[in-house]
């Protein structure tokens, strides 16, 4: 399993992230990227690959 954290505090909202993930995890919220698919992630990080502030991590668990 995967666990996907945005900081909110860094987000832009740019929605790159969203568009990217081919799973569908995450989905914007309120303007800023938020994880609710989270079972669905298979670790690819291209979310964190597009995310020019830094504001994602994938972390194994």
């Amino acid at each position: 399993m995967w666990q996907v954290t945005v900081d909110k505090e860094k987000c832009t909202g740019d929605e790159e992230c969203v568009d990217i993930c081919p799973m569908d995890v995450l989905e914007m919220v309120d303007g800023k990227a938020e994880p609710v698919n989270m079972d669905e992630c298979e670790g690819c990080e291209s979310c964190v690959e597009v995310c020019e502030e830094d504001a994602i991590t994938v972390e194994e668990i």
